[in-house]
């Protein structure tokens, strides 16, 4: 993220100077952008996003954003470039993030109990450590949570969701190793049903976006559970294999959102953009570390101020 914040930084000062020697052309007034004047900057632009785990589809929108954000625009002389440049880059940025909105509380408190959400993603992201925090930040605002282990096929999964379900003190419904994991949700929706609990979460194998057997399998759990969110899991340093992830899972289920882990390590932020504009569905949390409580609400402004500076 650093890097990409240098780069763009890099970016609005060339800018900057192409058009501060432009306005030295002119007695005084305002000083017109032409495309001339912002074909070379933009190309850096472009390369420093690409540099970043920017998908190529997403940082050519930001350049043409940018684009018809300054060109033909008039500056008047005095006005700091720099100001300039990044109010344009900030708000194509901005644009770019902010896709459908989805705030996570108020939809648990609006839906009809229990309210049913399934995580998907592949395997080694983080997802099952993802629905704990999930879990203990849901029962943090007073909710009653059952977890549902819909792993039947990875050694050591049951293991390692139960671990976190007695740390939690959370129900946690499972079967036998090979089981049916649409069985599995069935009935952690039935025990929630019974027992009038206000949440399942249910956790599915890792897969490969490239497997179709296992996708087909996750259709059949959605189809069973009918759930009220789909949410996508994967680490924000993936950079464009996430995206090319995210639109795959999107592509055979419609994801609700996304959840990005690992933003507290070598984190570009491309991911989060290309992401959200790929899949045209919010990013909903980031988590920064180990413990329970490192999940925050992603906010799209967050993630801008980070890149600018």
């Amino acid at each position: 993220m650093f890097q990409l914040k240098s780069r763009l930084n890099s970016f609005t000062k060339n800018l900057s100077d192409t058009i501060s020697e432009k306005a030295k052309a002119f007695a005084a007034g305002e000083v017109v952008l032409d495309e001339k004047d912002l074909q070379k900057p933009l190309m850096e632009l472009q390369v420093a996003l690409l540099e970043n785990d920017v998908a190529l589809e997403v940082a050519e929108e930001v350049v043409r954003s940018v684009k018809e954000g300054l060109a033909g625009s008039r500056k008047k002389l005095g006005t700091k470039t720099r100001n300039v440049v990044e109010e344009v880059l900030r708000g194509s940025l901005l644009g770019i993030i902010k896709v459908e909105s989805l705030d996570f509380d108020a939809f648990i408190e609006k839906a009809e109990k229990p309210v049913k959400v399934v995580f998907v993603g592949v395997n080694g992201t983080g997802k099952t450590s993802t629905i704990a925090k999930v879990a203990n930040r849901l029962k943090n605002n007073g909710r009653s949570v059952v977890l549902a282990c819909a792993d039947t096929f990875r050694a050591g999964a049951e293991e390692q969701i139960d671990i976190h379900a007695s740390r939690l003190d959370l129900k946690l419904i499972k079967h036998q190793y090979g089981a049916d994991p649409a069985a599995v949700v069935y009935d952690a929706i039935a025990y929630a049903k019974a027992r009038k609990k206000d949440v399942v979460l249910a956790d599915t194998a890792g897969r490969a976006h490239t497997n179709v057997n296992l996708m087909d399998q996750l259709r059949k759990i959605c189809r069973v559970a009918q759930p009220d969110l789909i949410i996508f899991v994967d680490e924000a340093t993936a950079g464009n294999d996430a995206v090319e992830r995210a639109k795959k899972f999107n592509d055979a289920l419609g994801i609700s959102g996304s959840i990005l882990t690992k933003f507290d390590t070598d984190a570009r932020g491309g991911a989060a953009i290309s992401i959200a504009y790929c899949t045209k569905k919010p990013i909903l949390f980031v988590t920064k570390g180990q413990e329970y409580k490192d999940i925050e609400k992603f906010e799209p402004e967050w993630l801008v101020d980070k890149i600018m500076g």
